[in-house]
């Protein structure tokens, strides 16, 4: 299959090289020539434009920072791009934006989903991410083709923007659980309790949740955490805080209360202010450690 990839950043690269490990013609864009590079040297063709990596294009990938780029992309894509294509937006982004992108191709005669993903860069990499799609049943079954080999999850969460919605209630759901797997971790070392044998016990306890057993923020028992690699991400605490953003956004316009993705959003957003953007999400244990 033809596929046009825009947007090579840290995430997209790697997917970017499973699809041609998949066997697919991949032609790829970004306005960094070091990403394109990047895509080139794995096995991807490079595209001069958004418009010249659509040509011929049977799917479209986009994998954007934010949800201004995804509306100014898709003007480009929308002339660009066969009728017959699928359109799939990896980014994460509002769920008011990808609504109304999701609209303006409906209008247009093409099927897209909104696809955010869950995996971060070592999940891009390795093939294994988690995709959360919006649109049509119709839609999610082209697109489930081209997402299979980057993920080791491809879920229709619902109509166009429910993957963006179920991307930032999962990721509100992870900051919670970090800062709270934090607090734990430092509390057990002011108790005394050894950073190890604390998490034997609480990962086979009732307290066991992800950000500890698979995602510990304390150097040791889960080795290939970033918190042994000095919290290098992984998943950066500006990405991090940028989700959590959304998920406040998502919440003050469905007037739901949720205190503590409030609270989530403050504490990263001041690790952010304190020079910690781009260090790792886990990196909060520090923040718990100092105190404010």
């Amino acid at each position: 299959m033809k596929i046009a990839f825009i947007g090579l950043g840290h995430m997209g690269s790697g997917m970017a090289a499973n699809l041609v490990k998949a066997g697919h013609e991949v032609r790829a864009f970004d306005i960094s020539t070091e990403a394109v590079a990047q895509a080139v040297a794995a096995g991807a063709v490079v595209a001069s434009s958004v418009t010249d990596a659509c040509r011929d294009a049977e799917a479209v990938v986009t994998m954007l920072p934010a949800g201004q780029h995804v509306v100014s992309v898709y003007s480009q894509v929308f002339d660009a791009v066969p009728q017959t294509a699928i359109l799939i937006d990896c980014s994460t982004i509002d769920v008011a934006t990808a609504r109304e992108v999701a609209t303006q191709a409906d209008a247009k005669g093409f099927a897209m989903v909104d696809a955010p993903v869950s995996g971060g860069v070592a999940g891009a990499q390795a093939g294994t991410l988690t995709f959360m799609c919006g649109g049509t049943a119709e839609a999610f079954a082209r697109a489930e083709v081209v997402l299979n080999p980057m993920g080791k999850a491809v879920i229709h969460a619902g109509a166009a923007g429910a993957g963006q919605a179920a991307k930032i209630c999962n990721n509100m759901l992870l900051a919670i659980t970090m800062i709270g797997t934090c607090e734990a971790f430092a509390l057990a070392e002011k108790l005394g309790l050894n950073d190890q044998v604390f998490f034997d016990i609480a990962s086979k306890a009732s307290g066991q949740n992800w950000s500890m057993t698979a995602y510990c923020p304390v150097p040791g028992p889960v080795p290939s955490s970033p918190a042994n690699r000095d919290y290098q991400p992984g998943f950066a605490s500006a990405l991090m805080l940028k989700d959590l953003t959304l998920a406040m956004q998502a919440a003050a316009q469905a007037n739901a209360d949720t205190p503590l993705g409030a609270k989530a959003h403050a504490l990263y957003d001041a690790i952010c202010a304190q020079g910690h953007a781009g260090q790792d999400f886990s990196y909060m244990i520090e923040r718990i450690r100092r105190g404010a």
